[in-house]
């Protein structure tokens, strides 16, 4: 596998074609002119810029039939295909969704469907790349590749939603009695007995160390502080994982950032306003510092995710009586010139502090291709608090809708497809 593309320029863009058990807590935080309500994983109560520049490329290996000892082979995409470049396609097979929303693992809020959302269409588009097609995803290859090892997502609830799709996606071949999901103050573990591997998360929503990180405090009531400098208390449980898939994103969204003086250990509570680009910047070289003294990258491979695009404003795809992602039941279409509101400096940040590492990564490049799926968020069906919106709140979508999580099945599902490729190309 080739690590992280420094140089590669593509400008091109995707186009679409028509072919039990956690509570979370409510969080608030400002976006824009909107005061958004936004959940977030309490583990106590829990039973837990443009296009990217980057291409991620492949070469041609094996076919996808059984060989004569009945293992399943793979097609992976060819060594010039840029597999984040291509277009939605509507599946009118039996193939998507990749599971049930009865998976055990899903919480309600991520349940659309059992939440009351009518329409069910945003779980049957398939990713398309331009000039190859993804391999199909099985469970038992991936399983096989974690045999004796520990995968874990790092981040914010973005990637934790994504740690459980990626459970559900795996689940059908393990017997129940040998899969197990635990839960504690920072982390959630799902195990995999017969194969003696963890599919983990990790709550580190700014990568190093802040305020809201303990569970009582996740609440998003509480404006958050930053300790840029401190990640060891973090990365110390990063160590010794073979995979590392982080994310940083939507905690970000502040004009300015308070960063601590001192030390929360100390009590320490007086704090400077930082400029929102210089404080991601810096904590983003803080966790690549880190990473560089202490991942073996011989032993670990890594992967950080782009930004996790959010729709807020529905002008950006011509519905001038649209209330943010509300109603909204398929992707943006035949365009490749709309704006979202994805903050393009971060996102530059991101990728400059990436392109600037000593050790090999692979960029997990969903943005784009995210940006489009203005139909795949939890909106109104969503359950903040472990509880559904009243009638008059899901009357009231500018305030409550909630256009930053993504329904499951759906979208993150996606994203691990992309990241099933990365891994199996690996070995």
């Amino acid at each position: 596998m080739k690590p992280f593309d420094k140089t590669r320029k593509c400008n091109s863009f995707p186009m679409l074609t028509m072919v039990a058990f956690p509570t979370l807590l409510f969080g608030f935080f400002c976006y824009n002119q909107y005061v958004k309500t936004i959940p977030f994983p309490d583990f106590n109560h829990q039973q837990p810029f443009q296009e990217s520049s980057n291409s991620t490329n492949f070469k041609l290996q094996e076919t996808n039939k059984d060989d004569d000892d009945g293992n399943v082979r793979v097609v992976l995409p060819l060594e010039e295909c840029d597999i984040f470049t291509g277009e939605w396609v509507f599946d009118h097979g039996s193939s998507r969704p990749l599971y049930k929303e009865d998976c055990e693992f899903l919480n309600t809020m991520v349940t659309c469907l059992k939440n009351g959302r009518p329409d069910s269409l945003y779980q049957k588009w398939r990713w398309q790349p331009k000039a190859c097609s993804l391999p199909k995803f099985e469970a038992k290859i991936l399983l096989e590749k974690l045999r004796g090892k520990r995968l874990m997502f790092v981040g914010d609830s973005i990637n934790f939603n994504q740690m459980l799709s990626m459970a559900c996606m795996v689940q059908s071949v393990i017997p129940p009695e040998k899969r197990s999901l635990s839960y504690a103050n920072y982390t959630i573990v799902f195990k995999m007995e017969d194969y003696n591997a963890t599919m983990e998360f990790y709550w580190a929503p700014f990568l190093v160390e802040s305020n809201v990180d303990p569970p009582t405090m996740r609440d998003g009531t509480v404006e958050p502080i930053v300790k840029l400098e401190s990640i060891s208390k973090h990365g110390v449980n990063w160590k010794n994982v073979d995979y590392l898939i982080f994310n940083t994103y939507i905690w970000w969204r502040y004009p300015t950032v308070k960063v601590l003086r001192g030390s929360f250990e100390d009590g320490v509570t007086d704090y400077v306003d930082i400029d929102q680009n210089v404080a991601y910047e810096s904590a983003l070289k803080s966790w690549a510092k880190w990473m560089e003294e202490n991942v073996d990258p011989n032993q670990t491979s890594v992967f950080f995710s782009s930004v996790a695009p959010s729709h807020m404003m529905s002008s950006a795809w011509n519905s001038t009586n649209g209330i943010m992602c509300l109603n909204e039941t398929t992707p943006i279409v035949n365009t490749s010139t709309f704006d979202v509101g994805t903050n393009q400096q971060l996102s530059a940040i991101l990728e400059n502090v990436l392109r600037s590492m000593k050790i090999p990564l692979q960029f997990l490049n969903i943005t784009r291709l995210s940006e489009y799926r203005k139909d795949a968020h939890t909106s109104i069906y969503a359950a903040p608090g472990g509880k559904l919106l009243t009638q008059e709140q899901k009357a009231d979508p500018a305030r409550y809708a909630d256009c930053v999580h993504w329904c499951l099945p759906g979208l993150p599902d996606t994203w691990n497809e992309l990241l099933y490729t990365l891994i199996i190309y690996q070995t």
